[in-house]
């Protein structure tokens, strides 16, 4: 894989650190009893809400606490796949990556649509929500984009394996 290659897969395992450690500490605040956290974790989120203005984290709409039960039942197992496909370079990584993007994806639209139709987002939460985004394409395209030539060719030879003769 090109240093391209290689700089998409650095992005996409910080992304997939970040979801990693941020969605079963911060997010799954929104559909499960803030009692089972520790008051470190839930004034931050607090704090989130109130410095962004996230009204979606206050407010806990329907869809979007349906949005973060996908992010945690889905998004989050495969971003902790995606961690040890990238750092041991397994193959199937493409496609982990294919489903994770394509998830995170339409989580994403969804939200902006309603960040954006609402008229209360400010600018600042729509930049909070817009990186996700474009993880997400860059996760899609790592799934759809076939490797190089020249990586193919040097995965795809094998030795020649000399065949016996008949007498």
């Amino acid at each position: 894989m090109g240093a391209l290659g290689k700089l998409v897969d650095a992005i996409l395992l910080l992304f997939s650190l970040v979801i990693a450690l941020a969605a079963p500490l911060l997010d799954a605040q929104t559909c499960l009893p803030t009692t089972i956290f520790p008051d470190l974790l839930v004034e931050t989120k607090q704090w989130y809400s109130r410095e962004y203005g996230d009204y979606l984290v206050e407010e806990k709409p329907n869809f979007f606490v349906a949005l973060v039960w996908i992010e945690l039942l889905l998004q989050w197992p495969l971003s902790l796949v995606n961690i040890y496909g990238i750092l041991a370079g397994k193959s199937w990584v493409k496609s982990t990556c294919l489903i994770y993007g394509v998830s995170t994806f339409t989580s994403m639209v969804t939200i902006l649509g309603e960040l954006k139709g609402s008229g209360k987002a400010s600018d600042t939460l729509m930049n909070m929500y817009l990186p996700f985004l474009g993880f997400s394409i860059l996760a899609i395209l790592r799934g759809l984009v076939p490797q190089s030539a020249k990586s193919a060719t040097i995965i795809g030879k094998r030795p020649a394996i000399a065949r016996k003769k008949r007498a």
